[in-house]
């Protein structure tokens, strides 16, 4: 039988009151969905950075990120629920002269803290030691004027005696001497306890095994952590 013409237009009511409802909640849940993801975008950028800048060993070469002592100060910072976040800006065969090169980049946004681990490559290449604390001085000051309330952590390096004991000498000297001229915390020395034990490096002998960027990753915090 044909559908009269009263009976059609209540269906005609009910689908569409269906339909209105349905496109309604679909909608709610959307902007829900995108408000939450938005209020997630907010809250990591209002996190306070901690950007580490260096060569290799910042950027864990061989291994997993979060095995770095990198990722391993995220993890601890993650678990101590401080508002921090990490920034690896490690890049292999990084010098210093090519670190001042890029770090503009880097510095784009305000880093909170800035961990400065550069020159190692410059030792191991015999680069003159006054280029060497040029470039690493440079860097400092172009981070000091740029954001004069950002905290400044250097990590000083020593290297082996095969380019000579003055040159050795005079190389881990740049670093406690910038420290002071700039007024900026000094990590002594990054490898401490690491450093020529073969248990702890790959075998290149250079480079921590992750048992090692354990071990860094204690002596950055040592240094890192008052300034949380």
């Amino acid at each position: 039988m044909p559908t009269s013409a009263p009976q059609y237009t209540s269906f005609a009511f009910i689908l569409f009151l269906f339909i209105f409802f349905s496109c309604g909640q679909r909608t709610e849940e959307t902007q829900s969905s995108t408000t939450e993801q938005e209020e997630k975008v907010a809250v990591k950028a209002e996190r306070k950075t901690i950007l580490f800048f260096g060569n290799s060993l910042t950027a864990g070469w061989g291994l997993e990120p979060e095995e770095g002592f990198t990722g391993i100060i995220q993890q601890r910072v993650d678990s101590l629920g401080l508002d921090f976040q990490v920034i690896n800006g490690g890049l292999s065969g990084e010098t210093t002269a090519s670190g001042l090169n890029r770090l503009d980049w880097f510095l784009e946004d305000e880093p909170s803290i800035f961990v400065l681990e550069l020159g190692g490559n410059d030792g191991l290449r015999g680069i003159p030691v006054a280029e060497t604390k040029k470039n690493l001085e440079q860097i400092i000051q172009k981070v000091q004027e740029k954001y004069p309330q950002t905290e400044i952590l250097l990590a000083g390096m020593q290297i082996p005696p095969n380019m000579g004991k003055t040159y050795s000498e005079e190389f881990r000297s740049i670093f406690p001497e910038l420290a002071r001229d700039k007024n900026v915390t000094l990590i002594p020395f990054l490898l401490e306890g690491v450093a020529g034990e073969p248990d702890l490096n790959l075998p290149d002998g250079i480079h921590p095994t992750k048992e090692g960027h354990q071990l860094v990753a204690e002596t950055v915090w040592e240094y890192l952590e008052p300034l949380l």
